[in-house]
């Protein structure tokens, strides 16, 4: 069974995806508003079981995707994670010893079948098909053989990009990684509770149904264990919070010329076992 968050009439819920729509169970739980709630109080499982035999509130159709965890305490994501896309740089460089990070903001993703937004500044709108965990338990330095077990549920991403401004500065992509709704996450939470869920399952992206990624996450330089172990160090990680563990190869920037998202574009991100994220483009 797969969580959601979803709106419908301007009004905000959380529950159990169904085949016919979804199975609001928000209104049952009102001391947990957020699935992030949920998360903290360690009750998956319990609202899951209160899904059974209960009919479908809201019809396909009928409501929004929102993002499955909409107020993360923080989103951490793992930047240049598998060995092609470091070849991609051409800097002659080796693969890195430690991972490169930054951070994104819930404002910069919209949920499953929302479209990304380009903005006027730049036409560079890229895509990044990515699986994203959530942490369902918290702490500090996390030893790497016990990180699995931290980990809540999983997610895809498309941690959509404005490339040309990641390279206004020096020593940052912060810029280039937050304008509002350029990104996307969803469509649900898949529970975790096997680490061959995530340690090497099959990521790919598709750009107007042509794939562009193609990789496992078998691959990935540093793997998720290692992300949660290393980033647990300098900082505490909670319920709740976000890690986009990294794009394979054959993001837009990467052809010549460059193949950026354009109005009319749609882009699906498929992982084994979590799903596929589809979103479209609109200009803002």
């Amino acid at each position: 069974m797969k969580l959601a968050t979803f709106t419908a009439d301007d009004q905000q819920f959380w529950g159990v995806v169904t085949d016919g729509g979804m199975i609001a169970l928000s209104p049952e739980f009102p001391q947990w508003k957020t699935l992030r709630n949920v998360i903290e109080a360690g009750a998956m499982q319990t609202v899951l079981e209160a899904a059974a035999g209960k009919p479908v509130t809201h019809a396909e159709g009928s409501f929004r995707w929102d993002i499955p965890v909409p107020d993360p305490e923080k989103i951490i994501c793992v930047g240049v994670n598998f060995p092609d896309r470091n070849a991609e740089y051409k800097d002659g460089q080796e693969a890195p010893p430690n991972m490169s990070l930054f951070i994104r903001f819930p404002r910069s993703f919209v949920g499953h079948e929302t479209p990304l937004t380009r903005p006027p500044e730049t036409p560079q709108l890229d895509y990044e098909g990515e699986i994203a965990i959530v942490i369902g338990k918290g702490g500090r330095r996390i030893p790497e053989a016990e990180a699995l077990s931290h980990i809540a549920g999983l997610t895809l991403c498309n941690e959509g990009t404005l490339r040309d401004w990641v390279r206004h500065a020096k020593f940052n992509v912060t810029q280039g990684k937050n304008w509002d709704g350029s990104g996307a996450m969803g469509p649900w939470l898949v529970p975790f509770s096997d680490p061959g869920q995530i340690v090497d399952v099959h990521l790919q992206t598709r750009v107007n149904g042509e794939s562009r990624q193609d990789d496992r996450t078998g691959r990935m330089l540093f793997p998720v264990a290692r992300q949660i172990a290393y980033i647990s160090t300098f900082t505490t990680l909670v319920p709740g919070d976000i890690i986009v563990t990294g794009t394979p190869t054959g993001a837009g920037a990467r052809f010549d010329p460059p193949l950026w998202l354009v109005p009319g574009d749609t882009i699906e991100v498929e992982a084994d076992g979590i799903g596929t994220l589809r979103n479209g483009v609109v200009d803002e």
